[in-house]
C-alpha cells in the first residue's frame, strides 16, 4: 500500500493530460490521497517500522522500502507542501502541474527508499522535475539560473554515482541494512571516507550544503516563490534524510560526523554573513536558507538520539518557516529600500514576517528557539574544540541573524510612501497564514512534539533494529556468500 505514496503521484504526472475536465482536480487528489496513504501507516509504524520488498525479492535483492515514523513524516510534508504550494493560478493541466506531481513521487521516494541504488533513481526524478520548475517563470533571468542549476546540480549527480560505483566496489552490494552489516569491515578505512564524502557533497548539492551551494542565491531569487519555497522548504530536507540515514546506517564514524560538522559550521557562517550583506528580500532569503541548512547539519553530526532529536527539530522548523517567507517576498519582490511601509499597506502580511522572522531568530516560545536550544545542548554535551566552535558560531550568528531580519522588519513598518496597499493574489499570503498557524501550534504543543520527535529519532537511530527488520533470514558476510541468520521473519 505504502508504494502507492510514490506509484499515484508518477502515474498521475504522465495521464495528466489525458484526463479531460478532471485535470484540476486530479493532481490535488492524488496529494490528498498520498497523505491518507501515510496516516494510514502511521499508527502500524509507531508501534514498529516495517518493510516493503517491491517485486517480492528478498532483500538484499530488489527494491526496498523501509517505512518508519521519520519516513512517514517526510511523506506527509511531501503532501501537505505540494498541496499547500500548488500552482492553482496555472492553467489545469499544465507543464506545472505535472513537474509538481513528479517532484512529490522523487521525494516520496527518497524518503522511502532503503538502497542506494534507487535513492539515485528518485534523486534524478528530483533533479529533473526542479531544473523545468525553476525554469518555469519563462524569463531570461529564470533560465539562466536554471541552467546553473543543472550544470551544478549534474556535477553533483556525478560525485554521487561515483561515490555509490565506489561502495559497490568495495562490498558488492547497495542495500542499506547490508551495507551497515558489512560497513565496519568493508567501508571504514580512507576509500570508504571517500565515498561517504562524494556522497556528501553530491547530495548535498540539493541540501544547500557548503561549499556546493553557489546556485541557491539565482535560482530562488530568479524561480517563482512558489518554486523557491518548495526547493528551500521541500526539497533540501529529503536530501539531508538521504544523508543521515547513510551516516547512521553505513558511515557511523567519528571521521564522517567530523566532515558533516566542518562543512555545516562553514555553511552558517557563509549563509548568514552572506545575507546580511544582501540588499534584496529573495536573496537575502536565499543566504539565509543556505545559513539554517548549516544548523541542520550541525546537528545531524551530534552523535545519538540527541542529535537526530535536535536535527528534526530544526529540519521541520525550517520547512515551515522558509516557504512562508518565500510565499510573502512574492509580494514584496526588488530591493530592500522599496519595502519601505510595505508592512504598514498590508498589516497581515507584516504580522506574519515578523512572526516567521522571531522564530527564525529563536525567540520563545516559539519553536525556532526550541530547536535551537536542542542543538546548542547537543554540542554543549560533546568533548571537543569543534563542537564548541560550532556552538559558538551558531550564538553569533543568530545576533547576526537578528540584525538583519530586523533591518528588514524596520523597513516593513518605516514610515513612507509604500503604506498604501498594492493588488497581490491571494494565495500566498493564505498560505503563508496556514504556516503561521502551523507555527503557532507548533509552539503551544512543544511537550508532545519533543515526545513525539523523541520517538522517532529512536527507531531511526536503532541500526541493528534497522538491519535485523530488512534482513531478517539471510545475511552475507561478505560478497557472495550467504549465511543463515535466526532473526524473526521480516513483516511483508
Amino acid at each position: 500500500m505504502i508504494a502507492l505514496a510514490v506509484a499515484l503521484p508518477l502515474l498521475a504526472a504522465f495521464l495528466l493530460p489525458l484526463t479531460g475536465p478532471l485535470r484540476r482536480i486530479v493532481g490535488p487528489a492524488t496529494l490528498l490521497l498520498v497523505a491518507a496513504i501515510a496516516l494510514n501507516a502511521w499508527p502500524r509504524a509507531q508501534v514498529e517500522p516495517f518493510t516493503v520488498a517491491i517485486g517480492g525479492f528478498r532483500p538484499p535483492l530488489g527494491i526496498l522500502f523501509y517505512v518508519d515514523g521519520v519516513a512517514l513524516l517526510f511523506v506527509l510534508a511531501v503532501a501537505f507542501s505540494c498541496l499547500l504550494l500548488w500552482p492553482w493560478n496555472e492553467e489545469a493541466g499544465s507543464r506545472k502541474h505535472a513537474l509538481t506531481l513528479l517532484l512529490a513521487a522523487g521525494c516520496s521516494g527518497l524518503a522511502l527508499s532503503g538502497d542506494l541504488f534507487n535513492i539515485y533513481v528518485f534523486y534524478e526524478l528530483v533533479a529533473v522535475a526542479s531544473y523545468g520548475l525553476a525554469a518555469g517563470a519563462g524569463s531570461g533571468r529564470a533560465y539562466a539560473a536554471a541552467f546553473r542549476y543543472l550544470v551544478l546540480s549534474s556535477l553533483g549527480s556525478l560525485l554521487a554515482l561515483v561515490g555509490i560505483a565506489l561502495i559497490y566496489h568495495r562490498t558488492g552490494t547497495l542495500n542499506l541494512a547490508h551495507l551497515g552489516e558489512l560497513a565496519p569491515t568493508l567501508l571504514n578505512d580512507p576509500p570508504g571516507l571517500a565515498a561517504f564524502l562524494l556522497l556528501l557533497l553530491g547530495l548535498g548539492v540539493k541540501a544547500e550544503l557548503f561549499p556546493v551551494n553557489a546556485w541557491v542565491p539565482e535560482v530562488y531569487a530568479g524561480a517563482e516563490r512558489r518554486v523557491s519555497a518548495l526547493l528551500a522548504g521541500l526539497v533540501s530536507k529529503l536530501a539531508v534524510l538521504v544523508l543521515v540515514r547513510l551516516l547512521v546506517l553505513v558511515f557511523p564514524t567519528d571521521e564522517a560526523r567530523t566532515a558533516l560538522l566542518l562543512l555545516g559550521t562553514l555553511g552558517i557562517l557563509s549563509g548568514e554573513l552572506a545575507a546580511y550583506r544582501a540588499r534584496d528580500l529573495a536573496r537575502l532569503l536565499s543566504w539565509s536558507s543556505i545559513g539554517q541548512l548549516g544548523i541542520v547539519f550541525v546537528a545531524f553530526a551530534v552523535p545519538g538520539e540527541a542529535g537526530l532529536v535536535a536535527g528534526l527539530a530544526v529540519a521541520l522548523h525550517h520547512l515551515v518557516a522558509k516557504p512562508a517567507l518565500f510565499l510573502l517576498a512574492d509580494r514584496w519582490g526588488g530591493s530592500l529600500e522599496s519595502l519601505t511601509g510595505a508592512g504598514r499597506g498590508a498589516p497581515l502580511a507584516g504580522a506574519l514576517f515578523v512572526l516567521f522572522a522571531l522564530s527564525l531568530i529563536g525567540v520563545p516560545p516559539l519553536p525556532g528557539f526550541w530547536a535551537k536550544f536542542l542543538v546548542l545542548s547537543g554540542l554543549a554535551a560533546q568533548e571537543g574544540g569543534l563542537w564548541w566552535t560550532a556552538a559558538a558560531v551558531i550564538l553569533a550568528t543568530t545576533v547576526v541573524e537578528a540584525s538583519y531580519l530586523f533591518r528588514v522588519v524596520g523597513r516593513l513598518y518605516a514610515r513612507g510612501a509604500g503604506g498604501a496597499p498594492a493588488p497581490h493574489a491571494t494565495g500566498p499570503l493564505t498560505g503563508a497564514a496556514v504556516l503561521g498557524l502551523v507555527l503557532i501550534l507548533g509552539g503551544a504543543s512543544a511537550g508532545p512534539l519533543g515526545d513525539a520527535l523523541g520517538r522517532m529519532a529512536g527507531q531511526a537511530a536503532d541500526r541493528a533494529a534497522y538491519i535485523g527488520r530488512v534482513l531478517p533470514v539471510r545475511t552475507i558476510e561478505r560478497p557472495g556468500t550467504l549465511t543463515l541468520n535466526t532473526a524473526p521473519e521480516a513483516r511483508p
